[in-house]
């Protein structure tokens, strides 16, 4: 499923950024009030683990707010995985800038190389297999779009952005409707042509759902043995996503059983950040 389109993303950055600013700075960082107004600066970006690298665009927004003139020279690509004490890019600019800066960018690039990280570790888990790894909706508030993109960046895919670009009918929608039939059938009728999806938590309701005008059937907590049956069952019919009980340890498992997506809350629920550092040196 696509992200949004290029001007909206940078849209998004420069929102992003801006509060960020907003936050951390406030009326005026009077710390770096200490150095003079004219004096110039060269920064170097650590990455002390390894990691994949996620998050210039923001990066770069952040340094370049506080001095439009700056230039930022990148050794690594986004995208990129590397070792550690790796050397990212090289900052030159006003020194106030770039030690008032430093936090902001800092942040985003260790926040979105944490989850870009993580996605590239469930991808790689599922290679061989034709499983795709999804991400879902249970993201950091605020930061849905810069996480689903490092969830790319990463090698994943996205799941629906919002409640706006798909439909996935769980439980209560089922109840709020009447019946399963019922709540598919309204929403086909309603968006003929957006991605429907349909939550099932036992065969009863698979043996239902996969006569049904759907993309995609979400099979809910289903075990292992549970999950095989059912890829033999709907036999290509639809799509099959396996959700519930995902981690590191689980996935290559599910996947060998044939589904052809896997959804992971962790990719975006729960955020390690990449240790970075930077160090600045004054220009004589």
């Amino acid at each position: 499923m696509a992200l949004i389109d290029h001007k909206q993303f940078q849209a998004e950055v420069l929102s992003d950024i801006q509060q960020s600013l907003v936050e951390d700075i406030g009326s005026g960082d009077l710390t770096a009030q200490l150095i003079d107004a004219d004096c110039r600066a060269t920064a170097r970006v650590i990455c002390r683990e390894q990691a994949v690298i996620c998050g210039r665009p923001w990066f770069d927004q952040a340094f370049m707010q506080l001095d439009p003139d700056c230039r930022i020279k990148w050794q690594v690509e986004e995208g990129r995985q590397v070792d550690a004490d790796t050397e990212l890019c090289q900052i030159t600019g006003l020194a106030r800038a770039l030690l008032s800066a430093e936090r902001t960018a800092l942040n985003w690039l260790q926040a979105l190389s944490g989850t870009a990280s993580l996605a590239h570790d469930y991808a790689q888990a599922v290679t061989g297999t034709n499983a795709t790894v999804l991400d879902t909706r249970k993201t950091v508030p605020g930061l849905r779009i810069a996480q689903k993109y490092a969830v790319k960046t990463g090698g994943c895919e996205n799941h629906r952005i919002g409640l706006h670009d798909a439909i996935l009918i769980k439980e209560n929608h089922i109840l709020a409707c009447g019946s399963l039939q019922d709540a598919v059938n309204r929403s086909r009728q309603d968006n003929p042509d957006i991605l429907i999806e349909l939550e099932v938590e036992n065969f009863q309701q698979l043996r239902e759902a996969v006569l049904l005008p759907l993309d995609r059937i979400m099979l809910d907590n289903f075990s292992l043995a549970e999950l095989r049956q059912a890829v033999e069952f709907v036999n290509g019919r639809v799509a099959l996503e396996a959700s519930g009980n995902v981690n590191l340890d689980t996935i290559r498992s599910i996947a060998e059983t044939g589904v052809d997506y896997i959804s992971v809350g962790l990719l975006t629920k729960d955020i390690k950040a990449v240790d970075l550092s930077m160090r600045v040196i004054l220009d004589n």
